[in-house]
């Protein structure tokens, strides 16, 4: 066994290597510091540090080598009063839970990494406190610019941002009297493509699991989906039309409800992904298989929708491109170019879970 000395002498060897190797940033060290050190101007070390090209390459080689040296790191907070920016971007989605919203938030978060801002990630939980709390907070930490998925009507602190003129932008979602670009996709066009393949497929009853009639998403799925009924000449029974909140237990108790009638659909389609996981557990809790007994379309497309037995036919638009969107479109209003709300298309993706023919009424 190595001696008590041996011991301690090789862990001040350890030290000393690991503070050759990883400087450790001295919050003491000042920019006067790093030019003293680099032997240049207090004036040239500043404009090195914040990218200012009119500076000689020896210059920049020996302010970045004092940097390194001396462990210094720029007071964030100063440079922020200074340059009356943050550069970090408030991000508020309905539900983190929901894989749907965590695709919007990594495409914004990386839009964001690529233009050196960073985001600071709230979660709603699809309710309007908790938004109002998070809103808040983001004013407060003086953010430069605000992406959110809003829920409700637009009271609370959507009119404080408001007021504050402070850059926004809305994704997914909007709210009725708002005017603030958005990045939304075509909802339209979705439950239209969704229909149409259910009705090419011999449906003439689809059960609709729709969202919240308080959300803009919720709203226009429910009245394209009558228009979509209307148009293909379908049962517009209005048993077959339920609403949840766009998570997966109010999606089970609408397809219990939907399977109850005395003449049940032979085909749900579900207005988002944690309400199609809800329904689709009912269904085989009640041991009806779907894609034989009853046919299931959801909105959204979740990486492993794909792998259920059987795979799930999905109305998919790209979460991530509305998120990315979305901060480039908020950046663009923060360094006052002109902006304009953007609608991405949607598409299904037809797999077995409707393409099986309906059974008889």
């Amino acid at each position: 066994m190595e001696s008590i000395p041996r011991q301690q002498d090789t862990a001040r060897q350890w030290m000393r290597a690991s503070r050759t190797e990883r400087p450790v940033v001295d919050s003491t060290v000042t920019i006067k510091d790093v030019a003293e050190h680099a032997g240049v101007s207090v004036g040239t070390a500043s404009r090195v540090l914040s990218g200012n090209p009119a500076t000689s390459a020896t210059a920049r080689e020996r302010v970045q080598a004092a940097v390194t040296e001396l462990g210094y790191r720029p007071d964030a907070r100063a440079r922020a009063l200074r340059s009356a920016r943050s550069h970090a971007v408030g991000l508020l989605v309905s539900d983190v839970r929901n894989p749907f919203f965590a695709d919007i938030a990594h495409g914004a978060e990386q839009a964001a990494l690529g233009a050196s801002y960073v985001t600071l990630l709230a979660n709603a939980n699809e309710d309007t406190a908790q938004q109002d709390i998070y809103l808040e907070a983001f004013l407060t930490q003086r953010v430069d610019g605000i992406v959110i998925a809003p829920q409700g009507e637009g009271g609370g602190n959507l009119r404080a941002l408001e007021r504050a003129r402070t850059p926004l932008v809305f994704v997914d979602r909007t709210v009725d009297g708002f005017d603030v670009p958005s990045v939304t996709a075509d909802n339209a066009q979705g439950v239209e493509l969704a229909v149409a393949h259910l009705a090419a497929e011999g449906h003439t009853r689809i059960g609709y699991i729709g969202g919240p009639s308080s959300v803009s998403t919720g709203r226009a799925r429910h009245d394209a989906f009558l228009a979509a009924v209307a148009r293909h000449g379908l049962d517009e029974d209005p048993d077959l039309i339920t609403a949840g909140d766009f998570r997966s237990a109010s999606g089970g108790a609408a397809a219990a409800a939907l399977l109850g009638h005395r003449r049940p659909p032979t085909a749900l389609l579900a207005a988002d992904s944690l309400m199609a996981v809800g329904a689709l557990g009912e269904v085989r809790r009640q041991g009806r298989r779907i894609g034989a007994d009853l046919a299931l379309v959801a909105f959204d497309d979740i990486d492993w929708f794909g792998e259920l037995d059987p795979p799930l036919t999905v109305v998919a638009h790209d979460a991530r491109e509305l998120g990315a969107r979305a901060v480039r479109l908020v950046l663009d209003i923060i360094d006052g170019r002109p902006v304009e709300s953007a609608v991405l298309p949607m598409r299904l993706v037809v797999r077995e879970s409707s393409t099986g023919r309906p059974a008889a009424d």
